[in-house]
């Protein structure tokens, strides 16, 4: 069986008084544990990496190894946009015991394809675990091209890709293309169950923050190829899936798991507390889907 597929959880980092909360921070390892996640994805753009030191960004991948007692399997955003960064960022990942990396395109920077390609280049030559690139131009404003993502694919540790993209022609593209093992992973829940049909095997969740065994179970239909029974579990999560992203994402996922009394709603800023009237919809989504 494939190792990296099913829910993964693109993980909130809980803070507390304006620092990381290890003791939330491991209720959180345990609930994913307990509820189907495959892996927690850790330091990305779910967990606040933005607005995490250097030493905060280390700290809580350790964190979640320790937590994780090799029961779970740890991906670690190491990405910047700059390689120096993402390669010290990286080898911390490892030294830690994550089992692999997560790296996306150079923000800010804006750099062409062929500026893409030696970013990725240099960091894959200049670290040891598998990467998977992250495709999210709605972030970092360049996109990695099909063409771009098959030629770095013949990089020995350049294993998988999350795609945010939205556009699910790619995988059957990308599918074309390359003619190694790799893994599509869906960067965005509600068109997840489309990309396994065209060729993914997993999802880097927002929404399995909140309701992980939902979202897992999903994901195993698919991988059962049960596709009708997975649309029509996927159709119950749609609602949850839109409100995770109706204001500035993590704080509707967030607040989500403060309901379920997993760590405080807190955030940093430039992202502010969700709406009234949004916590109004995910309590009542949450209620609906029985997870409160």
């Amino acid at each position: 069986m494939q190792k990296y597929q099913g829910s993964m959880v693109a993980l909130i980092t809980p803070f507390k008084n304006g620092k990381v909360d290890f003791q939330a921070l491991e209720r959180l390892v345990e609930f994913h544990v307990k509820n189907g996640t495959t892996c927690i994805v850790v330091t990305g753009t779910t967990g606040e990496c933005p607005t995490l030191s250097f030493e905060e960004h280390v700290e809580a991948i350790k964190a979640v190894v320790n937590y994780a007692k090799g029961r779970i399997l740890v991906m670690a955003g190491a990405g910047s946009n700059n390689p120096v960064e993402a390669i010290a960022l990286s080898n911390a990942a490892k030294d830690a015991g994550a089992d692999c990396l997560l790296h996306n395109a150079g923000y800010y920077n804006r750099p062409n394809q062929e500026g893409l390609y030696a970013h990725f280049k240099m960091v894959h030559d200049n670290t040891d675990l598998p990467i998977f690139l992250y495709n999210v131009p709605g972030r970092t404003v360049v996109n990695i091209s099909s063409e771009l993502v098959a030629k770095l694919a013949k990089l020995e540790r350049i294993i998988g890709i999350k795609d945010a993209t939205g556009n699910l022609e790619r995988p059957w593209i990308e599918r074309n293309l390359i003619d190694k093992p790799f893994i599509w992973l869906s960067g965005e829940d509600s068109t997840a169950v489309n990309f396994n049909v065209a060729g993914g095997v997993g999802v880097i969740s927002v929404t399995a923050n909140v309701a992980p065994a939902l979202v897992a179970k999903v994901q195993n239909l698919t991988l059962e190829k049960k596709w009708e029974e997975a649309a029509n579990e996927h159709l119950k999560l749609m609602t949850l899936h839109k409100l995770m992203f109706k204001e500035p994402s993590p704080a509707p996922a967030k607040y989500g798991a403060s309901l379920l009394g997993l760590c405080s709603e807190e955030s940093r800023l430039p992202i502010l507390p969700i709406s009234q009237s949004l916590r109004d919809e995910i309590k009542t989504q949450m209620q609906k889907l029985e997870l409160i």
